[in-house]
């Protein structure tokens, strides 16, 4: 049975599903779910992520999160963690980064955070020699001082959908017609989640809510606020969810959603206004949210580019001014994506981010 045939199967039974639980299910399907079955990374993957365009991404958090840890008079064991690590990329040039910061890695337990076993043996691989943790929940994290990184990972979380009409709302739903996924509404009903999102919405507009990401930030923010450590959120996404915003992307490029389930990574824009709110009611401070290419630049990526292309020469030259225009130009991934850091409130932000 095809993951399309499971979906149709659990329609005919239960009816139409919501977008949760179609993404649940199309990403993480114990036998034919998207992240369970292969490795969707890089140029014969479905998608590129900012470890995969430049190694200076890595090298700059890492030397974010250090210097944090020095900030908080370097406490001698702590955890050092990433959430959806990919393929290790980023925490592979995290830890080359911070290899002379003098304790940094005698202190640190590496942590990974991933569903995947296909992904879990690439990071083996690369990350052999440090010894990484996997875990299964955020819940798994060692009560200890917290340094996290988070690349790409929220977006992921499934979300629900609901569109306005009057002054109520109906949940977008996927339903079945034939042997074809199609969209459909769910009855009228009050949405206690969306009561304050009449003054800023009119009929038609959709609101996503991603209730998954709230058990996940709270508890990243109370290790934080209990042990101390800091937290680097980036993502694609704003302040105040607004529009439908869910997307697959299949090698490269834009499909939909509905057609090849399990097949295509499936995402929506990260709201970064709850993360903050449950953050702050955690009892940790948070950041302003920056956009990465403002956060990379005060952390000197132009500074590391100009040293790392006095090396090179034609072709790579090229291909590193490019990476550098990519992670940080305002019309590519330098507005799109924003970074939030997370910090116990005595403390500072990470460096490159603001109170």
């Amino acid at each position: 049975m095809s993951l399309q045939d499971h979906l149709l199967a659990r329609i005919a039974q239960d009816g139409p599903m919501s977008v949760a639980d179609f993404m649940t299910d199309c990403l993480l399907h114990p036998t034919d779910g998207y992240y369970t079955t292969r490795d969707p990374l890089g140029t014969q993957g479905d998608f590129i992520t900012a470890p995969e365009i430049s190694q200076m991404f890595g090298e700059l958090i890492g030397l974010s999160l250090a210097q944090s840890w020095l900030d908080q008079r370097h406490p001698p064991n702590f955890v050092l963690a990433e959430l959806g690590p990919g393929r290790g990329t980023l925490m592979a040039d995290l830890l080359r980064a911070t290899s002379r910061v003098p304790g940094f890695h005698d202190a640190a337990e590496i942590v990974l955070l991933e569903v995947s076993p296909t992904l879990r043996s690439i990071q083996a691989q690369t990350l052999k020699g440090y010894d990484p943790r996997w875990i299964d929940s955020v819940a798994d994290l060692p009560e200890a001082p917290l340094f996290l990184i988070a690349n790409e990972f929220f977006d992921a979380l499934p979300i629900r959908q609901f569109q306005r009409t009057g002054n109520g709302w109906r949940e977008r739903l996927i339903g079945a017609e034939g042997n074809a996924l199609i969209w459909g509404l769910g009855p009228l009903a009050e949405q206690v989640a969306l009561k304050d999102r009449l003054y800023d919405t009119k009929d038609g507009d959709v609101v996503e809510l991603c209730a998954a990401a709230i058990p996940v930030i709270t508890v990243i923010a109370g290790r934080i606020a209990t042990h101390g450590g800091a937290g680097v959120i980036v993502d694609y996404g704003d302040w105040h969810s607004q529009g439908d915003t869910f997307q697959a992307l299949r090698a490269h490029e834009r499909a939909d959603p509905l057609a090849v389930p399990g097949q295509a990574d499936l995402t929506a824009h990260v709201d970064f206004e709850p993360l903050a709110l449950a953050t702050r009611a955690a009892g940790c401070a948070h950041s302003r949210l920056t956009p990465q290419g403002v956060f990379l630049e005060r952390l000197g990526i132009t500074t590391r580019a100009q040293t790392l292309s006095a090396q090179l020469d034609g072709s790579k030259r090229d291909d590193l001014i490019a990476a550098h225009r990519r992670l940080t130009h305002p019309e590519e991934m330098g507005n799109l994506f924003k970074v939030l850091g997370l910090y116990p409130s005595p403390s500072s932000p990470p460096p490159g981010l603001e109170p």
